[in-house]
């Protein structure tokens, strides 16, 4: 963690130093769909055990790796993490990891090579039964709803107001005007 103890300058919970591995990563709760394609929303679901980057993450780089080739970056929003390493030691080397406050809640991206793998994050305290249908919905190549949509249509719950970027869910499908704010001519 940093931090500055200057009066009226504050502090963040970002670390710029790489955090060490956990000594044996855990087996991932990963689905991943049968063909990673372009052309779907999401890869896949995660759920990981808690919210400790370093001790979830790499176990998931082993996993994504052994299917898709060497992790070499990872995409995250900060939201229900404990901490924001912007490095990890994971599978014998250094991943960076990028924390960026605009990433869609629920989403992780990892980049392989030239491949871009999205994958639904289930928050750690999810029930199995809800945690296991937003991993297997997410996989499906037909789903057409965003990680922060997946956790509320498997809990029959409605979807919460955008965290991030609300004006990009409001914008028509034909026009690109953003719905209910015609601009005044």
């Amino acid at each position: 963690m940093t931090g500055d103890s200057r009066p009226g300058v504050m502090s963040r919970n970002v670390s710029h130093e790489t955090a060490p591995a956990s000594p044996a990563p855990s087996g991932p709760r990963l689905r991943l769909g049968a063909v990673l394609s372009h052309g779907t929303l999401l890869d896949g679901g995660w759920w990981p055990r808690s919210a400790s980057p370093a001790a979830e993450l790499p176990g998931l780089i082993l996993a994504i790796e052994d299917r898709c080739g060497r992790v070499t970056r990872i995409m995250l929003g900060p939201a229900g993490w404990d901490s924001q390493p912007r490095r990890l030691a994971a599978a014998g080397r250094v991943v960076k990891i990028g924390w960026f406050p605009g990433q869609p809640t629920g989403l992780l991206t990892t980049f392989c090579g030239s491949s871009r793998i999205d994958l639904l994050v289930v928050p750690p305290g999810t029930a199995e039964t809800d945690a296991r249908a937003a991993m297997d919905l997410a996989a499906q190549a037909a789903n057409h709803l965003h990680a922060p949509e997946i956790m509320a249509a498997v809990a029959g719950h409605p979807a919460p107001a955008a965290e991030t970027e609300p004006a990009l869910s409001a914008w028509e499908s034909e026009g690109g005007q953003l719905a209910g704010h015609a601009e005044a001519r």
